[in-house]
């Protein structure tokens, strides 16, 4: 699914204008962005948590060149589910074995 079926889905749902449902959800992932980018957890109970993630410093390898860096500790940006959310899709996916 792209943000462009989000944004249609809604507008279909809601009666509102695509261009109404496209500013509001681009605007909430502009301000989860800026939230994430400042420092801040966003939680959105019932639906998950957008949290940053420390990764340690590492040693990498460059295979081509056969050389090693180091990569220094940095923050990623990361998504955890709320348990009803996860349980949910967990009920309703069907597994293709």
């Amino acid at each position: 699914m792209t943000k462009a079926d989000i944004v249609a889905r809604i507008s279909d749902k809601t009666g509102m204008e695509k261009a109404d449902v496209q500013a509001v959800v681009e605007g909430f992932m502009r301000e989860v962005k800026t939230g994430l980018e400042s420092g801040d957890n966003v939680y959105l109970r019932g639906f998950g948590s957008f949290i940053i993630k420390k990764r340690a410093k590492k040693t990498g390898r460059n295979i081509s060149k056969n050389t090693t860096l180091v990569i220094p500790a940095h923050y990623i940006p990361a998504f955890k589910p709320a348990k009803v959310f996860a349980e949910s899709v967990k009920d309703k996916v069907p597994v293709n074995d």
